[in-house]
């Protein structure tokens, strides 16, 4: 995945400021799999390139609100509204398309062990009696690997509000589970 910034030097970094071109190659070095990843999971895999784009242009953008110490998840925050933004979003499916599926793409990449867990009937069936929220919130810990102050950050919570959302929807799943079982 490459990504290049046009005027990649801003006329209003000031000297003392560290963000610019280097700080935001090493940022994005350190983040894109990260972020494809999130994607990967979450969205058609035509997409992938470009939400991660746009997260990316956004980081760019807003470099200086990335809170230090939390990159991942404000990452993970912005990702969300991109995604959100980009399924409001009318899409037009061309004629052509149809038939060519993406079973193809999908065999090509490596097996991702979260897709393996839902694609799993009674996993899935479990997970849609969750709201919204409570998937988010399990997805972030489970597959993006965030707890703690990166769960909070990401959710826009406290540390304690964060583990909270984390229990409640661990004990919704389980309800949800033992429901179907």
């Amino acid at each position: 995945m490459a990504l290049r910034l046009a005027g990649s030097e801003s006329p209003a970094m000031s000297g003392t400021d560290l963000r610019d071109a280097t700080w935001f190659d090493g940022f994005f070095a350190q983040h894109a799999t990260a972020i494809h990843r999130y994607f990967v999971r979450r969205a058609n895999h035509s997409d992938v390139e470009d939400l991660s784009a746009e997260v990316f242009a956004t980081a760019w953008r807003r470099r200086d609100k990335v809170p230090e110490g939390f990159e991942l998840p404000w990452l993970y925050k912005t990702a969300s509204f991109v995604l959100a933004n980009h399924r409001r979003k009318p899409t037009l499916t061309l004629i052509a398309d149809y038939g060519t599926g993406e079973e193809g793409a999908r065999t090509s990449r490596s097996v991702d062990p979260a897709e393996l867990v839902m694609a799993d009937d009674e996993v899935r069936r479990a997970m849609s009696k969750l709201s919204a929220r409570d998937r988010t919130v399990l997805m972030l810990h489970a597959w993006e690997g965030l707890d703690g102050e990166g769960l909070a950050h990401a959710l826009g919570l406290t540390r304690g509000g964060a583990a909270a959302a984390l229990s409640r929807a661990r004990a919704r799943l389980r309800n949800a589970w033992d429901d179907d079982h």
